[in-house]
């Protein structure tokens, strides 16, 4: 199987990008590059695609598990090296779930199966960076 994007220069910095999925996002630089800042940078923009990759994955997961989850998010924090080309050398990925009857050891299960076997982003990334993940627990009452 294979993936084809077409990215396309919009004048400037700018360009957009299209998706199998039908739609498009923009990329641009920051006004301190030349960019208008009008669209998204392309390295954050490889951090959305792990997340978002690894996130599927874990609300797949939580569903097919009947887990109770409130509420979810992954924070993602990468440091770029000092010299070019800069690439992301460590990426820290915090899974944080929210709820009220918040099943740890399943939840635990569910992250580590994306991390370990499902997601190929959370592959690609390991090819270059040292990955460090973690998992919150925020029980309300």
């Amino acid at each position: 199987m294979t993936n084809h994007v077409t990215t396309k220069w919009l004048g400037e910095m700018a360009f957009e990008s299209n998706n199998p999925s039908g739609q498009t996002v923009r990329i641009d630089a920051g006004p301190e590059d030349g960019g208008s800042g009008a669209g998204l940078r392309p390295k954050a923009l490889m951090l959305s695609g792990l997340a978002g990759c690894s996130g599927l994955d874990v609300a797949s997961l939580i569903k097919k598990m009947k887990l109770d989850v409130e509420d979810f998010k992954i924070e993602t924090i990468a440091h770029l090296t000092d010299e070019h080309p800069k690439y992301y050398d460590s990426v820290t990925i915090e899974y944080h779930f929210i709820g009220v009857n918040l099943n740890e050891e399943k939840l635990k299960k569910a992250v580590d199966l994306s991390v370990e076997k499902y997601c190929g982003v959370m592959e690609m990334f390991r090819k270059f960076a040292k990955l460090d993940i973690q998992i919150l627990y925020h029980h309300k009452q």
